[in-house]
């Protein structure tokens, strides 16, 4: 079978998985043929664009001239329960077949993985033992669909063992050690097509998991203290505009803030160094006023250009904070970092952050939305333009705020006090003065006023949400996405999704 370059990259379709990805043609593009397990084996990482863990996948194939190629690929996590292993194999077949098709694709053959490291006192043969009923699911699933798998292999423990292949001069029963990292045809036609391998997936969901260290009792302290003082503001109209605008410019100084900070090579180092440069009090303040959902939109729309990489690191360093009874509320920062990543072309990120997100809260439309759109293989820029659109009007409303009005009121419209003089008809001014406690921005522009923070009836959110013309909290409310969530000290946490499918083209 034939893997050509364009479709060696980690080019993922989502949760539900799609079929092939968009192709980019060249006369001069590498190609690498694959023509046993132990190939198969190494192309895993760089077909994914990262290493499996505690997942089963599906690699679709389809004919070009007599030789295969590779199309969609899906993934999903190995429930922990064995009962959920049919459902949860028919789930990843269908998928990945219903998603080609829907591109005009249909794959005719199949290959599948299952991929799990050994538990204590397990070894990788026992592994391949205990999932060779979950690999004869897959095939089986994928052979209902009239789509036969021609290749099945457990990779675990550095080794890898077919379940197709018979023979064990080729395929010996205590399985064939995984080549070095890097060292195969594959390795090097990915490394000239620019393909990095990103490591496992555990290790990128750690970027975005709550802290267990001994900070999270100090975090989990501030933001019971700033929810005691947010929350009310947050609930009452009268100052819920007012938290949006502190909240914004908070996390505008604070992407400053990181914008500044010294590059870290390490990734790890450079998470511990964003974790450094913001307080316990600015992310519990940040955390809680992201709960509304203007004030997230309006946030989102950092996501491009010098803002999107010191945005994703806020964003990132945010959820890391929703420790203890606060992880419901990481749905918010994990949806902005899962959009940020996407927008800035890592899917990968992008969909693991959004899948992390519907794992902190199910409910969270915007991570549903944004999530259908990532698995779908649409283009961000309609979310982008339509955020740039919001951008631009709250800008020009801003300036707007700022310009005297010196046009009489209409009669009436503003009587002067009881027993008072009606001389002159009294003028309203918008420009600062002491009755004005509004601060400026660090652009030199006010906030918009409350009245003007609401919607406007009929106007469309990103991700396609319809607002109402006063948008109100409806933190009591759990399944409105449309409220604030600054109210709730649920115990659930982001979770990494195992039982929610990750398809991957």
């Amino acid at each position: 079978m034939t893997n050509h370059s364009e479709n060696i990259g980690p080019v993922e379709n989502g949760d539900i998985t799609d079929g092939s990805a968009p192709l980019r043609r060249s006369a001069h593009d590498p190609q690498v043929t694959l023509r046993t397990p132990a190939e198969l084996a190494d192309a895993l990482p760089y077909l994914l664009g990262y290493r499996p863990e505690d997942s089963m996948v599906l690699m679709a194939l389809h004919d070009r001239g007599g030789r295969g190629r590779f199309g969609g690929r899906a993934r999903l996590g190995i429930p922990a329960n064995k009962d959920d292993w049919e459902p949860a194999a028919h789930q990843l077949a269908q998928g990945l077949v219903t998603g080609s098709e829907r591109r005009g694709t249909r794959p005719e053959q199949m290959v599948a993985y299952v991929c799990q490291e050994p538990a204590p006192g397990e070894t990788g043969r026992d592994v391949m033992h205990r999932l060779a009923p979950l690999a004869h699911l897959l095939r089986t699933e994928c052979g209902r669909l009239d789509v036969p798998v021609i290749e099945a292999l457990c990779v675990s423990d550095a080794r890898f063992w077919s379940y197709c292949c018979p023979t064990q001069e080729c395929c010996p029963a205590d399985g064939t050690p995984m080549g070095l990292p890097g060292t195969s045809v594959l390795a090097a036609a990915a490394t000239y097509a620019g393909v990095q391998v990103r490591g496992s997936l555990r290790e990128l969901r750690a970027r975005l998991l709550p802290w267990e260290s001994g900070a999270a009792r100090e975090q989990e302290t501030a933001l019971d203290r700033a929810g005691g003082a947010l929350v009310p503001r947050i609930l009452d109209d009268a100052f819920r505009a007012q938290v949006a605008e502190d909240t914004l410019a908070l996390a505008e100084r604070i992407i400053e803030r990181f914008a500044a900070a010294a590059p870290e090579s390490d990734i790890h180092q450079a998470d511990l160094r964003d974790d450094r440069l913001l307080a316990h009090d600015e992310a519990a303040r940040l955390i809680l006023g992201l709960q509304d959902r203007t004030t997230r939109d309006r946030a989102a729309a950092w996501m491009e250009g010098a803002e999107a990489g010191p945005a994703l690191r806020l964003w990132r360093a945010l959820a890391r904070r929703c420790v203890g009874p606060y992880g419901e509320h990481a749905a918010a920062p994990l949806t902005l970092a899962g959009w940020v990543a996407w927008s800035s072309g890592d899917d990968l990120e992008g969909r693991e952050a959004l899948a992390m997100a519907l794992g902190a809260d199910p409910d969270y439309l915007f991570a549903h939305l944004l999530h259908q759109a990532c698995n779908e293989g649409l283009d961000p820029e309609s979310i982008r333009r339509c955020l740039r659109a919001g951008r631009a009007e709250h800008r020009s409303a801003d300036s707007t705020a700022a310009v005297t009005d010196d046009t009489p009121l209409a009669p009436g419209a503003d009587h002067p006090p009881a027993g008072g003089s009606a001389a002159a008809p009294r003028r309203r001014t918008r420009t600062g003065n002491a009755t004005d406690n509004r601060r400026r921005r660090p652009d030199g522009t006010r906030p918009r006023r409350a009245d003007a923070e609401h919607a406007r009836p009929g106007s469309t959110r990103p991700g396609g949400t319809r607002t109402r013309a006063v948008d109100r909290p409806a933190a009591a409310h759990r399944g409105e996405e449309s409220g604030t969530r600054a109210g709730r000290t649920g115990t659930q946490g982001a979770r990494s999704g195992n039982s929610r499918s990750e398809p991957d083209e």
